[in-house]
């Protein structure tokens, strides 16, 4: 004899999940307005300055993506 085991996890509702999902994107928004800072304001810098910092023009996209995303 068989018999059906139904196991029930925390369900959520549609409104917990747009909040779960409105979150989601204002996070991403926000990442995604850090990493854009960080290019505008070190792009900005003359290639001396940035040598004094210890970065080189060609890291820019990586050192903002390590600022807004952590390590890759």
């Amino acid at each position: 004899m068989a018999h059906a085991v139904t196991h029930r996890s925390h369900s959520f509702g549609i409104a917990d999940r747009a909040a779960v999902l409105i979150q989601d994107l204002r996070d991403r928004l926000a990442r995604r307005k850090v990493y854009r800072e960080t290019i505008n304001e070190m792009s900005v810098l003359s290639n001396r300055e940035l040598a004094d910092l210890g970065f080189n023009r060609s890291q820019l996209r990586s050192i903002a993506w390590e600022a807004a995303y952590g390590n890759k």
